[in-house]
């Protein structure tokens, strides 16, 4: 009887779209290596925390109310201000049917716990009658992922997308409300040869200074990683003009790349901004499960999270990686939506109480948390 049992569940798991196999591999593998940042567990209750909602504001662009997070919201940033843990999330109108092709704009959202979320109805960062109309427009701005400065100032890089060419845009901010906006990330970088090229997923790195997680530096200048289908790296001056880091080719130098048969078999895509540790630089990423080449134990085009472990000295040199995924969709929620192969979008990470609240989007359709609240050896916090 009660083998039955466990061959139904077995059986149930796997027609939800995992196997048993990947959570007790998970466990096990974390278990056997202490410079992962986790575990990483939903809250009982809340999630998810940010869903569409027919909120509207006068758009710029059309010259009329829109609806702007009637359809989506999804892939937050977080960071904290004064209190309370601030989202920047990804929201899209009903301007048309499918990935990619309505307008994106970037919602704040606040909260005193890292759960109940309060809004504002207007976004904060969105295409307009500017001199970024022609990057931005008519996708809009994707994707965020914030840092800030130890002196507070706010660096957000996100995807500027004019349904031509998704590339790495940069703003600023002192009160995470009114941004000015930068431009693309490499336009200046070698006059110009990489203004062009498609870029995505900038996670700068930071470190835990005086309670908080700050932007860091290596060699005297600011550092990221980026990149969907490998890990790049890239450096800066000012935080706002961007120069990718070349091999001994002078090309693109790849740092880590996507591994046929396992879970981020397509794509290795920076999450949150990577954080400094005890045991060196964590990278979390989005791995993205390739249909054919996969992982067999995760549905096929699934997102799950991995993370990296990088040199302290040398934020080139990768010493480790997690073979299985420190975090799946489970949820129904996480498994439904616009992308319903499954997706856990990992974009912010907010410290917050001696706690890392970990935010994602979920099946590019709603935004979700999850809490870790084993970090204080491992981030040598002050």
């Amino acid at each position: 009887m009660k083998l039955r049992l466990l061959t139904c569940l077995a059986i149930g798991l796997f027609l939800c779209g995992f196997s048993t196999l990947p959570s007790s591999a998970v466990s096990s593998e974390k278990q056997s290596k202490k410079w992962v940042i986790g575990p990483f567990l939903r809250p009982e209750k809340g999630n998810p925390v940010i869903s569409p909602q027919p909120t509207a504001f006068d758009c710029p662009m059309q010259k009329q109310k829109i609806k702007w997070e009637e359809s989506d919201t999804f892939n937050p940033a977080a960071t904290v201000k004064d209190g309370k843990i601030v989202v920047l999330y990804r929201a899209e109108d009903n301007s048309a049917q499918g990935i990619g092709k309505r307008t994106s704009r970037i919602g704040y959202a606040e909260s005193t716990d890292g759960i109940t979320i309060s809004r504002l109805k207007a976004p904060v960062l969105f295409p307009a009658e500017d001199e970024f109309k022609s990057i931005e427009c008519p996708g809009g701005c994707e994707d965020p992922r914030v840092a800030m400065t130890k002196d507070g100032l706010y660096v957000m890089l996100y995807t500027a997308w004019n349904r031509q060419t998704p590339r790495l845009a940069v703003a600023t901010s002192r009160d995470l409300k009114n941004w000015t906006k930068h431009g693309l990330a490499f336009e200046k970088a070698y006059n110009g040869r990489f203004a062009k090229i498609a870029s995505k997923s900038a996670s700068i790195l930071t470190k835990v200074n005086d309670g908080k997680i700050v932007i860091d530096k290596v060699d005297g200048k600011y550092f990221m990683y980026w990149g969907e289908y490998a890990v790049y790296a890239a450096t800066s001056e000012n935080l706002v003009d961007w120069y990718p880091v070349l091999d001994e080719n002078n090309q693109l130098k790849k740092l880590a790349r996507p591994r046929k048969g396992y879970f981020d078999s397509q794509m290795t895509e920076c999450g949150p901004p990577a954080i400094r540790t005890k045991y060196g630089i964590v990278l979390m990423y989005n791995g993205k499960n390739d249909k054919r080449s996969g992982d067999p134990n995760y549905p096929g085009g699934a997102y799950c999270a991995g993370q990296m472990l990088f040199d302290n000295k040398d934020p080139y040199k990768l010493l480790d990686r997690l073979d299985k995924p420190f975090f799946v969709p489970e949820a129904s929620f996480e498994k439904s939506g616009q992308y319903k192969d499954g997706t856990v979008f990992i974009e912010g990470l907010a410290y917050f109480k001696k706690k890392l609240y970990l935010y994602y989007g979920c099946a590019d359709s709603k935004v979700a948390v999850s809490v870790c609240d084993n970090v204080k050896n491992l981030l040598k916090i002050d």
